[in-house]
């Protein structure tokens, strides 16, 4: 099993970062993705990977609730680190309006810039969005517009996508992306999203932990690893009536195709 999107790295895990990933190598999570969020987690990301570098890959960005007022500086490090060859994607980066800061005014550009970098990098994008598919959307289409000769859109992944059906159409008419699948699959508050896996379907799913956030039942509430992952891949599987064998190759297939060339 592939883990596109967990943060074990983060502060949360203290010194068990680790553990975290032997934890999840015994339970069958074979390779992890880990994206950046601010310029101060990029040391222990980067310590994280390189003691586990046959089974992690690394992505460079700037969340959107972590801009600050000198974004601009920030980018311009990122942006050198990102051409010394060590990251698979851009990521995580996007728009989040559920926060009240930063603005989406500074927001905006800030996403918009690094998916330009992904564009002339052609990099796959890992994407945050949080109450925010409509400006979004509007950003992606806008960069779009503004693509040169022979310019394309990269692959894009809508994380940790909580969305329902109706999204996932909305969202389709602007780009083709690939969807993020977290523990929110099993909340019993998210029939929308079980709705949609129907709609996404297996040949654009990924699986995700997004830990230490959003562990799936029976672990919800409590800090979530990557050995959880199975969970996700079963409910998934119950949900379509599928097997969970089925599950886990296509969507392997997808991270190995995006993240592990």
């Amino acid at each position: 099993m592939i883990d596109s999107h967990t943060h074990m790295y983060l502060g949360e895990y203290g010194a068990e970062g680790a553990g975290a990933v032997r934890r999840a190598l015994e339970a069958g999570v074979s390779r992890m993705v880990f994206p950046n969020v601010n310029a101060e987690t990029i040391a222990p990301m980067t310590a994280l990977h390189r003691e586990f570098a046959d089974c992690t890959v690394m992505a460079m960005g700037l969340h959107p609730s972590d801009a600050p007022e000198d974004w601009s500086r920030v980018l311009d490090e990122m942006e050198l680190l990102l051409d010394s060859g060590d990251y698979a994607a851009v990521g995580e980066i996007g728009l989040d309006l559920y926060w009240p800061e930063p603005s989406i005014e500074r927001q905006v550009p800030v996403f918009e810039r690094q998916l330009r970098w992904a564009v002339e990098r052609q990099l796959p994008v890992i994407i945050h969005c949080r109450d925010a598919r409509d400006p979004l959307l509007a950003s992606i289409a806008r960069v779009k517009e503004g693509l040169g000769a022979g310019q394309q859109l990269p692959p894009l992944v809508f994380h940790s996508f909580t969305g329902g059906p109706e999204d996932v159409r909305v969202i389709r008419e602007v780009c083709d992306p690939y969807f993020g699948i977290n523990g929110v699959v099993t909340f019993k508050n998210a029939p929308s999203l079980r709705e949609a896996l129907a709609e996404i379907g297996l040949e654009r799913m990924l699986l995700e932990t997004d830990s230490p956030y959003l562990a799936p039942v029976p672990f919800r509430g409590k800090r979530n690893e990557s050995a959880r992952l199975p969970l996700i891949r079963d409910c998934v599987a119950a949900t379509l009536g599928v097997s969970a064998e089925r599950v886990e190759r296509a969507t392997d297939d997808n991270a190995m195709k995006l993240f592990f060339k």
